[in-house]
């Protein structure tokens, strides 16, 4: 008689080797490894040498001994630092949506295929942002001028008193015309090139069902490139807070209206180049980023919000 024996069941595969596992997951980081090396390098390491510079004072005696909090109560109590905030936030409410607005109009207007010499239109509105900043300031600088200036062309042919762009009073309008200058064929760049991917299809429906152009414009085109107005917002807050060229450049035909304090970047400079004051000018700095990042993600919250 014979006997049935049930089949042997198959044995496991064996795991792979512990080193072969090992080299697999080590393959990630060699591709990601230089980066994050230059990361740390050029981002990380600043950002927490700042924050040690910021807990440190130099004093007279004893050197450079740690202080704790102590510069952080210093700067929230510094009327300089509070007054050069207000400056540049009332920079931002002010020329962010007018810049914004203007390169919003003339995207619409190259996308509206109305327009005619849409090419030349665009290369010529764009063109001013291939200007260097500090080229652009000393440009603009010298029309403002009363005496040898632009300005001061006019009222001599024409015996006109036009007031002085450079005056107190005026710089940071004047300023603010300059960045406007800059930046409004870039931000328009990022509005046309989200407004030609929007299917023509939303179009040709919207003419079928009898939709003006006002109302394809409020109701496509803009919905349709929400997400590149929300970064171009952030980037125009970021920009703003970050404003140091043009006054730097514009102090010494101005001296009476832009002081070392003007913006809290001119400010930061200041402390650490001219008062060598280097521990509260990094205090200064890391509470400007700090302000930065939390407007900028409260913008953007809220746009995300809106998009819902």
């Amino acid at each position: 008689m014979t006997t049935l024996h049930p089949p042997a069941a198959a044995e496991p595969r064996p795991a792979p080797p512990p080193a072969r596992r090992d080299r697999r997951s080590w393959k990630g980081w060699g591709f990601i490894g230089p980066f994050v090396a230059v990361f740390a390098l050029v981002f990380l390491a600043p950002i927490a040498y700042s924050i040690y510079l910021s807990l440190f004072r130099d004093q007279l005696i004893g050197g450079n001994t740690f202080v704790g909090l102590d510069n952080y109560q210093q700067a929230l109590k510094d009327d300089l630092f509070w007054a050069s905030l207000g400056r540049v936030a009332l920079f931002l409410v002010v020329q962010v949506p007018i810049m914004l607005g203007i390169a919003l109009l003339v995207a619409l207007a190259l996308d509206s295929g109305r327009l005619y010499g849409k090419s030349f239109f665009r290369i010529t509105i764009f063109l001013p942002y291939a200007v260097p900043a500090v080229v652009a300031t000393l440009m603009w600088g010298f029309m403002y001028g009363t005496k040898y200036g632009l300005v001061g062309d006019f009222n001599s042919a024409f015996g006109w008193s036009l007031p002085d762009p450079l005056s107190a009073d005026l710089v940071l309008a004047s300023i603010g015309n300059i960045v406007t200058w800059e930046f409004v064929g870039y931000n328009m760049l990022i509005f046309y090139s989200a407004l030609r991917v929007v299917p023509h299809s939303l179009y040709e429906a919207a003419e079928i069902d009898g939709a003006g152009q006002w109302r394809v414009i409020t109701a496509i085109k803009l919905p349709a490139i929400r997400g590149a107005l929300m970064i171009a917002t952030i980037f125009s807050i970021i920009g703003s807070f970050q404003l140091f060229n043009e006054p730097s450049i514009l102090r010494p035909l101005a001296r009476n209206a832009i002081t070392t304090d003007y913006t809290p970047n001119f400010y930061t400079y200041s402390l650490s180049f001219s008062g060598q004051q280097h521990n509260y000018s990094a205090t200064v700095a890391i509470i400007m980023g700090l302000i930065t990042m939390v407007v900028a993600y409260l913008v953007q919250l809220r746009g995300m919000r809106k998009g819902a």
